[in-house]
């Protein structure tokens, strides 16, 4: 009897929502989804990051190992090249990566503080975050949407090798069914609607990648190794106790020390790597000299 009146409301409510729509190039939404797959005889769960245009319904999908910083990060980058350009404003909910904690603004009232990093790197592509009201998904109701349109149309039935199969798969099927789809809502294709779309979008030609862009300084510690995203990388032993600059060029690592380049390394993947190279090493010099002396 006590909940009947709030039941009664949430009735109402429901009935009177109105989708939001967005002109072309205003807003996409972001979101992450988990999906179950056979990767050979293997039953693994795969974290898919997903994007929707808010004009044009028309999304990108991809699968990743893990939700981290990076993969986020990554995952923006790509979905910017596969649409050709970035909306005004992103939406996301309060996942992790995107907002730490709350703080209180000059009213008194408490709202999300925006991670650092993640700040920046909206700052670098020239978007606006916006962050979805508590405990109200449908804010995000079109990428949520996309989010069950991969687990139900495109999971079901099918296997895979490993995850670069995963993303191939996904990738065909997005070309060829996802886009090309008449849209329950819009009721036309968003391949469609994205021709409209695309000239609204900020454009990112010449627009170097955000990792790409970031110049890190470490201190080469005594073992003669900087560390970058949680592995370990050597450079000449004579630098031990300088700083270096860290800077990521496609898939290696880039290091400079006044200017120079010290060292170079493939970026490695998973946490707590090394990548040692013999000629950094205190013992280079002498080794060389009796290679060079040998005759």
């Amino acid at each position: 009897v006590a909940v009947r009146p709030l039941r009664a409301a949430a009735s109402v409510a429901s009935l009177i929502q109105r989708r939001f729509e967005t002109e072309p190039g205003h807003q996409a939404q972001v979101d992450w989804g988990q999906v179950s797959v056979w990767m050979g005889d293997v039953r693994v769960k795969v974290p898919v990051f997903v994007m929707t245009l808010g004009y044009s319904s028309r999304g990108y999908a991809e699968g990743y190992l893990n939700e981290r910083m990076e993969s986020l990060l990554s995952a923006h980058e790509r979905a910017f090249a596969h649409f050709g350009g970035v909306c005004q404003t992103l939406l996301y909910d309060r996942m992790r990566t995107v907002t730490v904690g709350t703080s209180e603004d000059d009213a008194g009232l408490r709202r999300a503080k925006i991670n650092e990093r993640f700040h920046a790197f909206a700052e670098h592509w020239g978007f606006g975050i916006r962050l979805c009201r508590p405990y109200r998904a449908q804010t995000k109701g079109k990428v949520e949407s996309g989010v069950k349109y991969v687990k139900r149309n495109f999971i079901p039935g099918r296997r895979f090798q490993d995850l670069a199969d995963f993303n191939e798969q996904l990738a065909t099927w997005q070309a060829e069914i996802a886009d090309v789809r008449v849209h329950g809502t819009t009721h036309q294709r968003p391949i469609d609607r994205f021709a409209e779309e695309a000239a609204a979008l900020m454009p990112i030609a010449d627009h170097r990648g955000f990792l790409e862009a970031l110049v890190r300084e470490r201190i080469v510690a005594e073992d003669w190794l900087v560390s970058i995203d949680a592995n370990r990388y050597s450079v000449p032993y004579a630098l031990i106790g300088k700083t270096v600059q860290v800077v990521r060029e496609g898939g290696h690592w880039i290091i400079r020390h006044g200017g120079r380049v010290v060292a170079e390394h493939a970026v490695l993947a998973g946490k707590a790597q090394l990548s040692v190279k013999p000629e950094h090493g205190p013992g280079a010099m002498p080794r060389n000299q009796r290679q060079r002396f040998a005759g």
